[in-house]
């Protein structure tokens, strides 16, 4: 049985009049994860919390012993925010990320939608599991394949993917497997976009509690300015059997 530690924290930061950032921390079902409502649209909240609660129910309510389908469970959570956002949000819709994962079988699998992130640190190294799907590496992306595109750069950052669509989006699909010792970030870009991959590495590797660790990441944030809301999720693996 993986036995770990973790904690989850989120900060509205200094600019932003709501939190859209939403945060999964569930130690029955091991699973972990965030959510951020999509900006520049409406009920970028409430998309968040319908996120949240929707992966929430789908991994208690499984059967024991089923292998849930992520791809399945990331899809009906799309349908469900679409429809919530033809009710709040007609003409514009509403939308969020997604990424999270459970812990079973020692692996971490991942499933991710947006441009927040899952990082893992192992023996003093950081590698970042996941994939903004953002126009700039969209881009980068067509381009390895010989493709000729262009795009502003006011628009880089911009989401080719999210939680909301009208069609259901594609997820990427991450198993990762576990060795104790392991450490585990998700987290919104309110954190990526003011804390350095390599500042990252060096708090994550700290010593410290996942509480103490986490307050120190979301706090940098805010300190760099709080321009956006800042969430995180910290897992500790302490052992794996």
């Amino acid at each position: 049985m993986t036995t770990l530690r973790a904690s989850a924290l989120t900060d509205i930061g200094r600019v932003r009049q709501r939190n859209e950032d939403r945060y999964v921390l569930d130690l029955e079902t091991n699973l972990f994860g965030v959510a951020d409502g999509v900006g520049g649209l409406p009920g970028g909240a409430e998309a968040a919390q319908r996120v949240v609660d929707e992966l929430s129910a789908s991994l208690r309510d499984l059967p024991s012993g089923k292998k849930p389908d992520l791809t399945s469970i990331v899809h009906q959570i799309n349908l469900s925010v679409h429809t919530l956002g033809t009710k709040l949000s007609p003409s514009m819709g509403i939308g969020s990320t997604l990424t999270f994962g459970y812990i079973r079988d020692k692996a971490l699998h991942l499933a991710h939608v947006g441009d927040s992130r899952c990082y893992g640190l192992r023996k003093g190294a950081i590698q970042l599991l996941t994939e903004d799907h953002s126009v700039e590496n969209e881009a980068k992306m067509r381009r390895s394949r010989g493709e000729t595109v262009y795009y502003h750069e006011a628009n880089r950052n911009a989401l080719t993917r999210c939680i909301g669509q009208p069609t259901p989006p594609l997820v990427d699909l991450i198993d990762h497997p576990l060795e104790a010792g392991d450490r585990y970030l998700f987290c919104t870009d309110g954190v990526t976009r003011l804390v350095r991959d390599s500042e990252l590495t060096d708090l994550i590797d700290r010593e410290g509690s996942p509480d103490e660790i986490l307050h120190e990441i979301v706090s940098l944030a805010v300190r760099r300015g709080g321009p956006d809301n800042a969430t995180a999720v910290l897992i500790y693996i302490d052992e794996v059997a």
